[in-house]
């Protein structure tokens, strides 16, 4: 009997979902001698040696990039990244330990401890130290509709959609597992929102919606995703009472931590004017204050938020002088710009560590197809019910719709889908639905703008 190859993919795809792990380890016990050979070469390659080359190639991609591409720093960055690492896959056809190496070395850095649980922090308080609180205060209703509604009406969509496009396309993926995928992707991505809106010449209503969605949807898109993971690895070990208790833990919880932090240092910021100092409590505060949400539970995201606009509103009105702002902005662009360059080099590099196969990129296809559909209609719904109480504003469901980016949250936390779950092929249509949003979205958004808001 023959079999097509989409037919022998559909196999290792429904093998992959129930947890089969026998053709993944064949394939790895092939490459035992060559994953060896990078080790001795890689050697031991640790936390400074890793940081060093990630930061010297960014620089070098960045200067590439302003000297002869001149895209927005984060696209141009990804890019590169992108390039090279299908390079480096290309190359490993003929030589493969380069391939190998390279691979070995991105595998070794924990891509979701490193975003979730180092670079966030920085990037969400210094995007956040730049946003207007009066621009965020008067979309609040907006922002809050779309945030919780929104991004819980698009996981249902996502996942629904996904379910029935992919076993009309002969990919049979569970139900919960495409939920779950809703829920990675749904959310929109603060970092890639706050990179990109920076250039943008949207109406300030537009850009404190889009801003603000993105700083604040984090909350409930956790919850989501925790909820439908637990139940896809322990089922039945959550009650909607759990549901609730772990939502209002994680956002109430991370406002209130957030609010303290900020009101602690703007006192001490008050009682000094030395802005070396100065600077030093805000760090203090975004690296303190994520680490204690994170002990005490809470969301460490949405703290670090909720800290940030209080420094930027209350702290810089009342608390520094014209000097310490001026060095506290430039200290924290600077900050901001060197982590988003190493960030978007890892998304482009995890291209090196993504099991690719033909089923994985049919399957990352529908889910763009489906997750634009679902941002479309979650934002419709969420606009219209806006409309109740406030006017209508020309463009806004379409800039939303194709302004609402996904980035590299997203694919770390795919990444920490635990084994034993399907966690290739949720991770592919991720990275499919992130390169999408940044290539494609992120390059046309502004004209988007400009023709719709003329």
């Amino acid at each position: 009997m023959r079999f097509s190859k989409m037919e022998i993919a559909s196999h290792r795809l429904e093998a992959d979902v129930t947890g089969d792990r026998g053709w993944a380890r064949a394939n790895h016990a092939a490459q035992g001698s060559t994953s060896q050979g990078a080790r001795r070469i890689l050697g031991g390659v640790g936390a400074f040696e890793q940081a060093g080359i990630l930061v010297s190639v960014a620089a070098i991609f960045s200067f590439l990039n302003l000297r002869f591409l001149k895209l927005p720093s984060a696209i141009g960055i990804m890019l590169l990244s992108v390039v090279g690492s299908l390079a480096i896959i290309l190359a490993g056809v003929y030589f493969p330990t380069i391939r190998t190496g390279a691979a070995q070395l991105v595998a070794g850095i924990d891509f979701h401890r490193t975003l979730l649980h180092g670079m966030l922090a920085f990037l969400l308080f210094a995007g956040s130290l730049q946003l207007r609180t009066e621009d965020l205060s008067r979309e609040w209703d907006a922002i809050a509709v779309l945030s919780v509604l929104g991004t819980a009406i698009s996981t249902v969509l996502v996942g629904y959609g996904c379910h029935w496009l992919f076993s009309r396309a002969g990919l049979q993926l569970p139900l919960l597992p495409c939920m779950i995928l809703g829920a990675l992707i749904s959310p929109t991505d603060p970092i890639a929102v706050l990179a990109i809106i920076r250039r943008l010449n949207a109406p300030r209503s537009l850009e404190a919606v889009m801003a603000g969605e993105s700083l604040f949807n984090d909350g409930i898109g956790v919850v989501i995703f925790l909820t439908l993971s637990a139940a896809l690895t322990a089922p039945h070990a959550l009650t909607a009472r759990d549901v609730i208790t772990l939502f209002v833990r994680e956002a109430a919880g991370g406002v209130g931590v957030g609010l303290a932090g900020g009101m602690i240092v703007v006192v001490l910021l008050a009682q000094v004017d030395y802005y070396q100092v100065e600077i030093l409590l805000t760090v203090a505060l975004a690296m303190g204050g994520y680490v204690l949400a994170d002990a005490l539970g809470v969301s460490a995201p949405i703290a670090i938020v909720v800290a940030g606009l209080f420094i930027g509103s209350r702290g810089r009105s009342r608390a520094m002088s014209d000097k310490t702002r001026e060095h506290l902005d430039m200290f924290w662009e600077l900050i901001d710009e060197v982590m988003n360059a190493v960030l978007f080099l890892l998304v482009g590099l995890v291209v090196l560590v993504i099991p690719f196969h033909v089923v994985y990129l049919l399957a990352g296809s529908l889910t763009i197809v489906v997750v634009l559909i679902a941002r479309w209609v979650s934002v419709a719904g969420c606009v219209g019910i806006t409309l109740l109480w406030r006017p209508r504003e020309r463009g806004r469901i379409t800039v939303l719709t194709w302004g609402g980016l996904r980035g590299g949250l997203s694919i770390a936390m795919a990444l920490s889908l635990p084994d034993g779950t399907p966690r290739n092929i949720l991770l592919v249509c991720t990275y499919c639905v992130v390169v999408f949003c940044i290539f494609v979205q992120g390059l046309s958004v502004e004209r988007v703008i400009r023709k719709v808001c003329a």
